[in-house]
């Protein structure tokens, strides 16, 4: 590297700096001041001009992504939504795209981390486990024996007799199907 280019100075002094969880106080500070005087400011100036010990990054990151207005910050998922999420995920596996498509305003990342973090540890707990789906099902998903001339169980093995299941899972309209690439 030339030596006619020089570095830029480091913001900040690293002794006089906290390291460590924002308390509201600070938050409250750095909200104030950037809402005064507007977000195109210098970072690295704002923490002395807003009285923060604190480094600029540390500052404009914390505002980036947790105290900015508007900031799409997650909702929490209530009872009805994780029930859903539940019941979806003994149906589809994981397949975050057609779980987060039964949830209005909810990506697939917003579901898989809520379904990692929380649910999976409770369907876990409640002793259900992942090799028998069909017991996460509530009778208002499942069929009952009487209407099982519409519905038939699956098989995975077609040569062997079919065992008579109580439950029939319903039909979810998803059209799954690979079809091979056109010849042209």
């Amino acid at each position: 590297m030339p030596r006619s280019i020089t570095m830029r100075k480091p913001c900040c002094q690293k002794k006089d700096t906290n390291n460590g969880a924002w308390s509201e106080l600070e938050d409250q500070k750095l909200s104030d001041y950037v809402l005064r005087h507007g977000e195109g400011c210098c970072w690295r100036s704002l923490p002395q001009a807003a009285g923060l010990l604190r480094c600029g990054k540390s500052c404009r990151l914390r505002w980036v992504n947790y105290l900015r207005p508007g900031l799409n910050k997650p909702a929490n998922f209530g009872e009805d939504e994780d029930d859903l999420i539940i019941k979806l995920h003994a149906l589809l596996g994981n397949r975050w795209s057609l779980i987060a498509g039964r949830l209005p305003g909810r990506t697939e990342k917003e579901v898989k981390n809520h379904w990692n973090m929380h649910l999976k540890s409770k369907v876990l707990l409640m002793g259900r486990h992942n090799n028998n789906r069909r017991s996460l099902l509530s009778p208002a998903i499942t069929k009952t024996s009487s209407s099982m001339q519409e519905c038939q169980p699956f098989n995975p093995n077609p040569a062997a007799p079919a065992e008579t299941i109580g439950t029939c899972l319903p039909d979810l309209n998803l059209d799954l199907t690979i079809s091979p690439p056109l010849m042209l």
